[in-house]
């Protein structure tokens, strides 16, 4: 008889991705062989929609807002749109591999009872009632595995066996969307460590880019926004470090949000290096519209997170700061200032960046928008700072959960060094990052003597990442987005363009980024923007995230070379 000891970690993934696989109903499974990426670049949307009927594609292609307004009445019932992002998620696994854990016979239940609830009382349970949200493989939920993308934590609590908590466990968030109404029905995949601008690991293997299949989802909740872009979830949340919700988003052309810390909670949520406490990760709902993000945000400010998790700041959300900001928007244009950063100082973006950064600012001053050129304290010791801070136990966590099982660790993922700072060297790092964080908030405090306005510009905007969803392997500077994690700002991510062999050539070789630039590879591939506000403006921020969208999109459907 094989004892667990005996078998190895590829049976143990194997054994898990056939599971994951066989979590699929037969009648939602694809059958034949499916087009490889030369064939089938783009599987979003009229691919996609051949295995639904148009029910299914009407339930599925509206976004979180539009779902609970029907919901939340009883015009549609909850069990009805959980089937249909049920089946849609099922075919966008099969696509992509972006599902960790599949509960859809859990989703039907609850949903299920959702619709008992309102027969019953003639109201919804809460402001997501009837919405099926995803998650990101990091959320505990009780019958559901966590995996967090290690073959040693299968068939454990976190790598830890005999733990009581596997099967009962929830995490603060999840209660928190069941109090709300929401039903949860799969987990999204993730890079082994969580530390990657990609996702892969040795469970499920690559998670692909919907809109171009040669390329990357991004990571880490790379599974989560995938699922997004194939319309397989309305909805979800994911955890950011370091651009983990905002590089996802932008390579999948979906919405994200990374908030500042203590606004969302993030109390029983698995983690990397957990402990570690200079840049903390956060979490961060994504979706398929502006809107559905404001939605998700104050559905859980409703539940007074500050009273299950202690690093929550008691800060319900403000609606006068969100009337505030509409009205500047809805009178004088010139009453809102915008900092425009078309270059880091480290890496020089691709074409494709380069295009949707000037088309935001020439939309932005066609608003009557004032635009300021952005240039704070080097970002280069934004870099460093978060580099150091990522590198502090020199892998001793990542080593660790490896060694559960004895799997290497994918290539895409993050390789820490060998040594780790002591305590002296962790202060020292955490000086130097307050230091910065004070000489960056002076530098926008400054700018009030630039603006018409006589305020410090309202937000910022800058590239989510030097290219478009990137080519495998070659994710290399995350500055773009980790610069935000240490001053703990609050950003969300708008989709912009495509890039487009014909608009995006390189005009000239360079080295870096540029050097890797292939136009034709890349067309297609989603580009997002990220609007950048200061610490703990998730209300005005997205506020104007919606605005900003919906006037690029007012302005781009009427000059379509845009786009």
């Amino acid at each position: 008889m094989t004892t667990e000891k005996e078998i190895t970690w590829q049976e143990r993934s194997h054994a898990k991705r056939h599971a994951i696989l066989s979590a699929i109903p037969k009648k939602w499974r694809i059958t034949g062989t499916i087009p490889s990426a030369v064939d089938l670049r783009d599987c979003t949307e009229s691919y996609i929609q051949q295995y639904l009927s148009p029910r299914e594609i009407e339930i599925t292609e509206a976004d979180a807002v539009l779902i609970t307004q029907y919901t939340t009445v009883g015009s549609w019932s909850a069990v009805e749109v959980t089937e249909a992002f049920c089946h849609r998620a099922a075919i966008a696994h099969q696509l992509v591999n972006c599902l960790h854990e599949i509960f859809f016979d859990i989703a039907v239940a609850a949903a299920t009872a959702l619709d008992a609830y309102f027969a019953e009382h003639q109201k919804p349970v809460g402001p997501l009632h009837g919405l099926p949200v995803s998650l990101k493989d990091q959320f505990h939920i009780k019958g559901v595995e966590t995996t967090m993308g290690y073959v040693g934590w299968i068939g454990t609590f976190e790598g830890n066996k005999g733990d009581t908590r596997a099967r009962t466990f929830e995490s603060e968030l999840v209660r928190e969307l069941r109090n709300l109404g929401a039903v949860l029905f799969c987990k999204t995949s993730v890079p082994t460590t969580l530390m990657s601008g990609e996702t892969a690991n040795n469970i499920i293997g690559y998670t692909w880019n919907p809109k171009n299949r040669h390329l990357s989802c991004g990571g880490s909740s790379g599974g989560e926004a995938a699922l997004l872009a194939l319309r397989g979830s309305p909805a979800g949340f994911g955890t950011d470090i370091g651009g983990s919700i905002r590089v996802p988003a932008a390579f999948n052309g979906i919405f994200g949000l990374r908030p500042s810390t203590g606004r969302l909670p993030y109390e029983g949520t698995a983690n990397s290096m957990d402990g570690q406490s200079t840049i903390l990760s956060v979490v961060g709902p994504m979706a398929t519209t502006a809107r559905s993000l404001k939605l998700l945000v104050k559905a859980i400010l409703e539940q007074s997170p500050w009273n299950h998790d202690p690093l929550v700041h008691e800060l319900p959300w403000r609606n006068s700061v969100e009337r505030q900001i509409q009205e500047r928007i809805g009178g004088d244009p010139s009453a809102l200032s915008f900092g425009i950063m078309h270059h880091d100082g480290v890496v020089q973006p691709q074409p494709p960046v380069q295009r949707a950064i000037r088309l935001m600012e020439e939309m932005l001053r066609s608003q009557g928008h004032q635009i300021i050129d952005w240039r704070p304290p080097p970002h280069k010791i934004a870099h460093v700072i978060a580099e150091e801070t990522f590198q502090m136990d020199g892998g001793a966590d990542v080593h660790a959960h490896l060694a559960l099982s004895g799997e290497p660790q994918p290539p895409q993922c993050f390789v820490a060094e060998t040594t780790y700072l002591k305590a002296v060297e962790i202060a020292n790092l955490n000086i130097r990052k307050r230091q910065y964080q004070k000489s960056y908030l002076d530098y926008w405090h400054s700018t009030s003597s630039l603006t018409r306005s006589g305020r410090p510009v309202d937000a910022v905007v800058c590239p989510t990442a030097p290219h478009a969803a990137v080519i495998p392997g070659r994710y290399r500077h995350v500055g773009y987005t980790s610069f935000v994690n240490v001053l703990d700002l609050t950003s969300a991510v708008i989709p912009i363009i495509h890039a487009s062999k014909d608009l995006d050539q390189l005009e000239h070789a360079d080295l870096g980024q540029h050097a890797e630039y292939d136009a034709s590879l890349y067309d297609g591939a989603p580009v997002g923007i990220q609007l950048i506000g200061r610490r703990l403006e998730e209300e005005k921020i997205l506020t104007l995230a919606e605005y900003v969208h919906d006037s690029w999109v007012e302005l781009s459907s009427s000059a379509p070379n845009t786009s």
